[in-house]
């Protein structure tokens, strides 16, 4: 009797509530217009939070999924109207990479373009150039905020810019012969500009033009004209030939955030209505920038010194005497010149040289810190937090992260 009541109490007790499985998103990719970096860096957060990433995306032709439904949509809208008037008629959570359509009602995470431009205009006038070139073909809202930004920054350093527009030129005709006109009149503007010449492009296949009319029209690179331009599909190849300098947009970045600012809005969290601005990642030094363009002889000599020893424990002391300059007069060759201090040059070039060992090696922090002349790895860190505005292990995630997802999504 006591097993059979027993037995009866345990069938008598409430079933044990079950837990409701939790229901994976379901995201549509609406990419008018995409890098791969973009798609690995939404590829890792989407694998991270387990999303279901349709089928019905739109990475490479352009076939609307009209009657699609789902969580939430990444796109990038910036120019096809059908492809706009679909992900507006959709109504849920959607994350906009562009900002050529600002007044729709989504959530806006965009690259801080401003960001890029400053970044550019920084490395050159750290290497003496004091005339500069931004070079643009179409009236592109990202070539426009990159143009003012390198104005911007230029301005900061009291120096100007001049601003060639091929798209607001009196020549330009689409048709057979506007290339050739083109390159003439581009090879005008830098044969006629004063030298050294800093050019920044407002894209990376711009920037290989800019290469390319230099070598036909016999102009020394980088001698008579630096060249930065944006890392994009046409400069990724170039980095095996060590050829163009180029900004970092972190476009991996780019995509990740803007999965999180999705996931968030998914999960019902209201947003600033603000666009949210992802900065670049750092400048991918290369041939076209080896240069030293400063007519005084002592800033020039410490600036080969810094850059041949910063690995160093060097002070500003050990530079003025290499220099053959006093300290004080350093200090100010350097600001006349340069617009920064050599303690500055010191610092911005290790930071520079640590962000390159961070992305491309997998030396430990404690090496790196080393490595760019830092005695310990607490100075290291908060030099690099200071100057970055992330710790140095932060940086590596970021500058890393779509690598384990280079097939896309």
């Amino acid at each position: 009797m006591g097993n059979d009541h027993s037995l009866c109490e345990r069938n008598d007790r409430p079933a044990r509530a079950k837990i409701p499985m939790k229901k994976q998103k379901s995201v549509l990719l609406a990419l008018g217009w995409h890098d791969h970096r973009l798609l690995n860096g939404i590829a890792s957060y989407a694998a991270e939070h387990s999303w279901h990433i349709s089928a019905a995306s739109i990475t490479k032709e352009l076939a609307i999924p009209w009657g699609w439904q789902g969580d939430g949509v990444l796109a990038w809208l910036a120019g096809n109207e059908e492809l706009c008037e679909f992900v507006v008629s959709l109504e849920v959570p959607t994350v906009d990479f562009s900002l050529r359509r600002a007044n729709l009602p989504f959530t806006h995470v965009a690259q801080d373009h401003v960001e890029c431009a400053s970044m550019a205009a920084d490395h050159m006038v750290r290497r003496g150039i004091r005339n500069f070139l931004f070079y643009s073909d179409s009236a592109n809202w990202t070539f426009e905020e990159r143009g003012k930004g390198f104005e911007l920054a230029l301005a900061g350093h009291g120096l100007p810019c001049e601003w060639i527009k091929w798209h607001s030129h009196s020549s330009y005709r689409k048709g057979r012969g506007e290339w050739s006109k083109r390159r003439s009149w581009l090879a005008s503007k830098l044969k006629n500009a004063r030298k050294p010449l800093g050019v920044f492009a407002a894209n990376g296949t711009l920037a290989v033009e800019i290469q390319e009319v230099c070598e036909m029209s016999g102009i020394a690179v980088p001698k008579e004209v630096a060249i930065v331009g944006i890392e994009d599909d046409l400069l990724l190849p170039q980095s095996t030939q060590r050829s163009i300098t180029a900004v970092d947009p972190n476009f991996e970045d780019l995509g990740y955030q803007g999965a999180a600012w999705l996931g968030r809005l998914m999960n019902g969290i209201k947003l600033d209505p603000d666009p949210i601005r992802i900065p670049p990642a750092r400048i991918i030094e290369r041939q076209s920038t080896e240069i030293t363009a400063v007519n005084h002889k002592g800033v020039a000599k410490a600036l080969r010194f810094i850059a041949e020893n910063f690995s160093e424990d060097i002070n500003i002391d050990l530079v003025a005497r290499t220099a053959g300059i006093s300290r004080r007069g350093l200090h100010q060759a350097f600001i006349d010149h340069l617009g920064l201090t050599p303690g500055e040059q010191i610092r911005s070039t290790r930071i520079e040289h640590a962000k390159k060992l961070l992305s491309e090696t997998d030396n430990k922090v404690e090496t790196v810190a080393m490595l760019c002349g830092y005695r310990s790895v607490n100075s290291f860190f908060i030099a690099f937090k200071q100057a970055c505005g992330s710790p140095p292990g932060e940086f590596r995630k970021l500058a890393t992260r779509g690598r384990a997802f280079s097939g896309g999504v």
